[in-house]
């Protein structure tokens, strides 16, 4: 019985902060943000929006060993959101450093798009789910810079909206 109850302990703990970058977790609070990345900048959305009020931005951080740029978004003073973007050479070695973070994908794929009379675009797509929280790598080959997005609920349906 004791045993049972320590690995549902594990499990709820666990999911709990199933997304995080460099120590800020999806449902973290501002001051979590602002002790990790001391030289964010946070202030108010300047557009309505049910996903969230305020955004943190911090231009100058290392994530997965690369230089990069990173977004958080909160509403009701958590943690909604971060997006974090860095240079496409590297997705290797961040898809690496995720996949040991954040375990085994949920999906991962290459596509291309042929276009006609036009070069083709190549993508490439990773996805995590956990509960109602997910993180998605997107990048577009051939171009400068790549995304990692991780949200909770329907953060991404909601963000862009227009009120």
């Amino acid at each position: 019985m004791r045993a049972i109850a320590a690995l549902a302990l594990f499990l709820l703990s666990a999911g709990a902060h199933a997304f995080d970058a460099n120590g800020v977790a999806l449902g973290d609070k501002e001051e979590d943000v602002k002790r990790k990345f001391p030289s964010a900048r946070c202030q108010a959305l300047e557009w309505k929006s049910k996903a969230a009020e305020r955004r943190c931005d911090d231009g100058r951080i290392v994530f997965a060993g690369v230089q990069a740029r990173i977004t958080f978004y909160l509403h009701g003073n958590t943690v909604q959101a971060f997006d974090i973007r860095f240079d496409t050479r590297e997705i290797e070695r961040v898809t690496a450093f995720l996949k040991k973070q954040y375990g085994e994908p949920l999906g991962e794929s290459r596509d291309k798009i042929e276009r006609k009379d036009k070069k083709a675009r190549e993508f490439y797509k990773v996805r995590w789910e956990k509960g109602r929280d997910r993180a998605v790598l997107v990048a577009e080959m051939g171009k400068s810079r790549s995304s990692l997005l991780a949200s909770r609920g329907d953060f991404e349906e909601e963000i862009y909206r227009v009120r």
